[in-house]
This record gives structure tokens, C-alpha cells and sequence, in this order.
């Protein structure tokens, strides 16, 4: 039907090529649990490999050779698919990965998100929820109901949640000096490096209109 919805992103590429992106993207998820990347590559990715997972929770020969066509590296992957994740998210009915939204990471601030494996090592919902923790507790605030929903959320399926969340807490209560807090992320490019770049552009311009003016 002409003018009805996609039912994925292009992503201004081929078949071919989108394809080959994708599975380079879950490779890297899979290795390093967590990658930074565009919102909508991020959101292709994940649908990708909610399967993944879901073939390595059943665990049948046919989900293996599935599996294995649609990774780069299966020989390293697989054992790892196949074995602790799939032990991670087997009381997990779906939902095994997160999408979250971050300040632009390019200077042409395209939309940014950063894509990872929920429960892992590398979980930024588990971080900022203890970082949240901290705060409150250091400020004697009482906690709200949307951080007594985060905690249970990012503890619920985690083993022995509850230690984790109480032991990074008390790490984030002991960072006091700044040099041992997480350096911010800036949303724009250094205001000297975009002036550079402004007046190569004009000097680019002026060599063109002396160009143009002697040509003719």
C-alpha cells in the first residue's frame, strides 16, 4: 500500500549493507556489553538481538545455526550467547537489552543512544540508580517512588541485586574529590576548534572570489 509505515529503518543503506551493520552492531554488543551509537542504528540493533538471546534461552540446534548465520565472530560469541546470558535472562520473559538516549556524541549532533545488555557488568540504569542512591542519602532526602521503582527494577533479576546496588552506593558516597567523579560529556564541540574551523572556511572563500575576480 503506497505511503504505509515502514516496518524497520533503511537507515539509508541497501539490504546488503544494513544487514552487515546490524550484525557488526550485535557483534560488539555481545563482546563488550555495551555500545554507544546512533538512536535509530541503536533501535534496528536491539530488535536484532532481543533474537539472538531468545534463541540462546531455548537453546535447540536449529536456534544455533540461526544464531551462528547472524554473527561475524560465532566461534567466540556463541559459548558466551548459549551460556551466561543465556543463564542471565532464562526467568526473563523479554527485555534482555536497553536503549537509552544520550547528549549528542558528533559535532552534527545527531540523535545519540547508547545500546546495552540489561543486568551486566556495564548496566547504566544500575549505575545512576546507585548514583542516585548516593545523593539522597547524603542529602538525608527521603527516597520517591521513582527511585523505589528503579531500585526494584534493576534488582528484581539480577543475583544478589540488593548487595551490588548497596556496595557501588557506598563507592559513589566515598567519591568526594573531583578527580575521582565521571567527566561529564559535553553536548557541543569546543567553541576554539569551531572558530578554526569558521575562518578556514572564510579563507577558503576569499581564495575563491580572488579566483573568480581574475578569471574573468
Amino acid at each position: 500500500m503506497a505511503g504505509a509505515k515502514p516496518k524497520y529503518r533503511h537507515l539509508s543503506r541497501n539490504s546488503a549493507h544494513r544487514q552487515a551493520l546490524l550484525r557488526n552492531l550485535i557483534d560488539k554488543l555481545f563482546e563488550r556489553e555495551h555500545i554507544t551509537t546512533t538512536w535509530p542504528k541503536a533501535k534496528e540493533a536491539q530488535k536484532l538481538a532481543e533474537k539472538v538471546i531468545t534463541m540462546g534461552i531455548r537453546g535447540t540446534d536449529d536456534d544455533k545455526r540461526k544464531a551462528k548465520s547472524l554473527l561475524y565472530r560465532p566461534f567466540l560469541l556463541l559459548p558466551k550467547i548459549f551460556g551466561p546470558l543465556a543463564k542471565r535472562y532464562s526467568t526473563r520473559a523479554r527485555g534482555y537489552t536497553r536503549v537509552m538516549r544520550i547528549e549528542p556524541e558528533k559535532e552534527d549532533q545527531a540523535p545519540s543512544a547508547i545500546l546495552e545488555l540489561v543486568d551486566g557488568p556495564r548496566d547504566m540504569k544500575f549505575h545512576l540508580t546507585a548514583k542516585t542512591l548516593a545523593y539522597r542519602m547524603k542529602k538525608r532526602l527521603p527516597l520517591n517512588d521513582l527511585t523505589k521503582l528503579n531500585v526494584k527494577k534493576v534488582t528484581q533479576f539480577r543475583e544478589n541485586g540488593a548487595a551490588e546496588l548497596q556496595g557501588l552506593v557506598e563507592r559513589f558516597q566515598n567519591m568526594s574529590t573531583p578527580s575521582e567523579l565521571p567527566e561529564k560529556k559535553r553536548v557541543y564541540p569546543d567553541p576554539m576548534v569551531s572558530h578554526s574551523r569558521n575562518m578556514r572556511k572564510q579563507e577558503r572563500l576569499e581564495d575563491f572570489k580572488k579566483f573568480k575576480y581574475w578569471s574573468y
